[in-house]
């Protein structure tokens, strides 16, 4: 995570080339706050994206919760989640994924049926996290 700031702002990034490109981090932390980027099913040690919108869910999710590590959050930090899907039928397909990540967390969710960037991405999944001071 690089630091920025007096207030202790850090950045998270994937190596992913679109982070650069696009000019964004993969999460910022602020303070107590995580915000994750809108992240899709790319799995980018090998940067090849699944044909399965199932897949596609899990690779997010594991992108996610490795970001959320890395600035010293737990998926169980999350407080809303948003969930962008490029086909009604996705819906059920991926309830049962989120449902396994987030079933005790409850975080608050939406989720919108879109058009995404690229024709092979099938959902893309973005979260604020804040930490629990038990």
């Amino acid at each position: 995570m690089t630091k920025t700031g007096a207030m202790s702002r850090g950045l998270i990034s994937t190596g992913s080339p679109f982070e650069q490109t696009a000019g964004y981090s993969r999460a910022v932390v602020q303070g107590d706050w995580c915000f994750v980027a809108g992240t899709t099913g790319y799995d980018y040690a090998t940067m090849t994206m699944p044909d399965s919108v199932e897949q596609q869910a899990r690779n997010c999710l594991a992108t996610i919760a490795k970001a959320l590590a890395e600035g010293g959050f737990a998926m169980a930090d999350v407080v809303r989640a948003r969930y962008y899907v490029t086909d009604r039928a996705f819906v059920a397909r991926v309830f049962p994924i989120l449902g396994e990540a987030f079933g005790d967390i409850r975080p608050a969710a939406t989720m919108v049926i879109c058009t995404l960037n690229e024709p092979e991405m099938k959902i893309e999944i973005e979260v604020t996290a804040l930490r629990r001071t038990a």
